[in-house]
């Protein structure tokens, strides 16, 4: 049986998007899974040819075969998951929104609580974790796990404010590295990990911070922001060449250029909550988009998938 598939638009808005060859894709999009609540948290696995995601309210991790095109549960009950990825050994962390705390799953199936408090109070609702090559993980905390029970728990918050921050890798220690942020999201080191870019859902930004030696952040700036009618910063995720692919909700997906300008978008059919970059050659946009999880063949190539 063949993949379903829907049409997917390329608006150019800057030469650069084109000659970058952005919308050399293809122009129709897989859909590999429908059914779900409003799903997140796509993670390609090379090692096994699988992608996992996240299905919050449903509250259940999924997986899809690369070879076989077969969808299962990956796990159930899971947390009200919303954000994944992996650590320098190949083990899944998980931002456990209804759980609210970071997890790592060992290779034996064992879970590790890495995060679930910050000088004692309980977190948010983790929402997006990224792992630096030092074995750092890096999350953000904003509250949208605890804002009603739909994707997770109500709560108030103990804390009493959005964050992002980060673990260290030897002592485990809970750092906070950004605040003063409206709902942080989506996260994403710059391909020589310099840089940390942080969007911010509620202010309708994408800010970009600088990497201390000692693992703390600077106050940062703005790289972009949203405009008007153009749709919701998520997620976030670089290509090799260094442009930043945004998932924008109702706005498709935007492609900014490394200088900040926002110079073309993919035009999908629900709105994108989160992107990922997989395939054998890296070259597989997947998009979780409302209800379904998407997958596109690109003329780009996503960021290395391991710093050096």
């Amino acid at each position: 049986m063949s993949t379903p598939t829907v049409p997917v638009s390329y608006e150019i808005l800057d030469e650069r998007f084109r000659t970058g060859r952005c919308a050399s894709g293809d122009d129709r999009m897989q859909i590999l899974h429908s059914g779900g609540r409003w799903v997140e948290g796509p993670l390609y696995l090379p090692a096994w040819r699988q992608l996992i995601w996240s299905d919050i309210p449903n509250d259940r991790l999924l997986r899809w075969d690369e070879t076989s095109g077969a969808v299962s549960v990956f796990r159930s009950p899971a947390g009200h998951v919303n954000g994944n990825t992996l650590d320098r050994e190949g083990r899944l962390v998980s931002c456990e929104q209804g759980n609210r705390r970071v997890t790592r799953t060992e290779h034996d199936g064992r879970l590790t609580v890495l995060a679930d408090r910050w000088e004692g109070k309980r977190l948010n609702s983790p929402n997006d974790a990224v792992v630096r090559s030092d074995g750092s993980v890096w999350f953000s905390d904003p509250d949208f796990g605890i804002t009603s029970d739909y994707e997770g728990f109500r709560a108030e918050s103990e804390i009493g404010a959005n964050n992002v921050y980060r673990v260290d890798p030897h002592s485990g220690e809970v750092r906070r590295v950004a605040d003063g942020l409206g709902a942080p999201n989506g996260l994403v080191f710059s391909l020589d990990e310099r840089q940390l870019y942080v969007s911010d859902t509620r202010a309708g930004v994408l800010r970009v911070h600088d990497v201390q030696e000692d693992g703390t952040l600077s106050d940062g700036k703005v790289f972009a922001e949203m405009a008007q009618g153009l749709g919701r910063f998520d997620n976030i995720r670089f290509d090799d060449q260094g442009r930043l692919w945004v998932a924008a909700m109702d706005g498709g997906v935007h492609c900014y250029d490394p200088d900040g300008t926002l110079i073309g978008r993919l035009l999908t059919p629900e709105p994108v909550a989160n992107i990922a970059f997989g395939g054998p050659k890296n070259n597989l946009m997947f998009l979780t988009a409302t209800t379904s999880l998407y997958c596109l063949m690109m003329a780009v190539t996503g960021a290395p998938r391991i710093h050096r």
